[in-house]
């Protein structure tokens, strides 16, 4: 056999173990789960999660997405925690204490302090009998089916439970308090997520920035709207004050005459001019732009047919939106 058909040999071996424990733990669940997502959703504080070694990274991660959804949450370190940030604990918090055997001696102060202060106590291991078992409130099982380690020992399948046990609390969570996209934003404003969730509303230049003038207007109005504005464009208004065509560069080039600046803008506009509402995605406006088929760069943003607001392609690229 090769060294490649004894590398996905192995892989696949790996993969197998840790999918047979993530569906003994599928199978394993129970009520508890839902008393544990009660803790954790009426909690006045905060839900603080421990572990050391393999089960403390994996913490990190489980609190950090807790936070990320809505949940507030932070990562105790078991060790600090005896050397005074179990003063980071209070009486509203929920504590999830996390360790694969139950026998981590680095979390018996952090399980005392929580007996000895009344706090929530929820225990993940896969030994309900250990001592962190025993101690919790509620207990989350983890599946007991050995590590995918060839030796046995480091974890492997162990920690994909965990971390697979910790999304489904903070996806629970999240379909339980109803946590919505805007709910997302505010919380990654930075970054391709960031980007990805920006709005119209969010971007568009509103305002005096808004080139605009009146179906009346000379098109040398017209002219001197768009080249201050700066935005290629100027958008044309009825009585009503509703958006009813656009004049962009393309337009005057195909309509360049001697008499253009006497001609009024209605003359010149493009009529129905593509449009866009404030609350839509920047990246679906950014899309829209792409795919008109007449490589539009702006699109004005209307509200019951009035323009309150323009965005410019320039301001999707410019935050990452692409």
């Amino acid at each position: 056999m090769t060294t490649e058909n004894t590398d996905i040999s192995c892989a696949k071996r790996t993969i197998d173990k840790e999918v047979e424990a993530l569906r003994s733990m599928e199978k394993e669940l129970d009520n508890s789960l839902s008393e544990a997502l009660d803790l954790m959703q009426n909690a006045k504080g905060r839900v603080i999660v421990t572990g050391m070694g393999k089960s403390g990274h994996i913490a990190r991660k489980i609190a950090a997405t807790l936070a990320s959804t809505g949940t507030p949450s932070f990562f105790v370190h078991p060790g600090e925690a005896s050397h005074g940030d179990l003063g980071m604990l209070t009486e509203n918090d929920v504590v999830l204490a996390i360790s694969n055997g139950g026998e981590s001696r680095e979390l018996s102060d952090i399980i005392l302090y929580c007996k000895r202060y009344g706090i929530p106590l929820i225990a993940m291991t896969k030994n309900p009998t250990s001592s962190l078992g025993k101690a919790g409130d509620i207990l989350l099982k983890l599946p007991d089916n050995g590590e995918a380690c060839p030796l046995g020992l480091a974890p492997t399948s162990s920690t994909t439970a965990t971390l697979v046990l910790g999304d489904v609390i903070a996806v629970c969570l999240m379909e339980r308090k109803g946590f919505s996209q805007v709910d997302y934003k505010k919380r990654h404003p930075g970054g391709k997520l960031g980007a990805i969730l920006q709005k119209v509303s969010d971007l568009m230049h509103t305002g005096d920035e808004i080139p605009l003038v009146v179906e009346e207007a000379s098109m040398q109005e017209a002219l001197l709207t768009m080249t201050s504005k700066m935005l290629g464009c100027v958008g044309i208004v009825n009585d009503k004050g509703e958006l009813i065509g656009i004049i962009t560069d393309g337009d005057l080039r195909r309509c360049m005459s001697s008499d253009i600046l006497t001609r009024k803008a209605s003359s010149v506009m493009t009529q129905n001019p593509k449009v866009i509402a404030p609350d839509v995605l920047a990246a679906e406006a950014l899309n829209t732009m792409n795919n008109t088929g007449k490589g539009i760069t702006q699109l004005f943003v209307v509200q019951d047919k009035k323009p309150i607001g323009i965005i410019h392609i320039h301001d999707c690229l410019r935050v990452g939106v692409a």
